[in-house]
């Protein structure tokens, strides 16, 4: 039995929470497979520390938190100092070029680029850097497919929503590509 184990981290208010939802949706409704999502931020809603852990498995998950991580999302330079460290040997960390300055040293594989910039400036909304590295987190793990993450990503957003999301989610799958290649 495979278990996959993904964390998205940052501050309150980036959307993390929100965007590990949707990744444990694609997996579940659209891949039929076996997720579990928890979260958990620190007591300021905006802005204080906050993860949100996915588990994906073929089978059974019979412990719903994340202890040896495969794949870390650090959109702050605080998160991926507190999280790094549960970051398996081969796992894969994505952090935003423009927050994450001093990068941690380890058998990891390491991608970066503005995550929020590029929400801000190839997508025109700052509010979707959540989908960007949604995006991106699934285009370098490989957990779920492109078109079922982007169906989860679609039927989770508000109508007059969807284009913007959709363009935000595909910006950021290809920029991951790109800056992993």
């Amino acid at each position: 039995m495979s278990r996959y184990e993904l964390r998205f981290s940052g501050a309150g208010g980036q959307g993390l929470i929100t965007a590990g939802i949707i990744m444990a949706k694609a997996a579940s409704i659209y891949e039929g497979k076996q997720a579990v999502q928890s979260q958990s931020y620190g007591p300021e809603a905006r802005g204080g520390a906050s993860k949100s852990e996915v588990i994906i498995s073929d089978g059974p998950i019979d412990y719903p938190k994340a202890t040896t991580v495969d794949a870390l999302l650090a959109m702050t330079q605080e998160a991926c100092d507190k999280y790094t460290h549960d970051l398996k040997d081969g796992g894969i960390l994505l952090v935003d070029s423009d927050l994450v300055k001093n990068l941690p040293k380890g058998n990891f594989k390491v991608i970066s680029f503005p995550i929020i910039n590029t929400a801000k400036t190839d997508v025109g909304r700052e509010i979707v850097a959540n989908i960007v590295a949604l995006g991106a987190m699934v285009a370098l793990t490989g957990q779920v497919s492109r078109e079922n993450a982007e169906k989860a990503v679609l039927s989770s957003v508000p109508e007059a929503f969807i284009e913007l999301n959709r363009k935000a989610f595909s910006i950021g799958y290809e920029r991951a590509l790109a800056a992993s290649a």
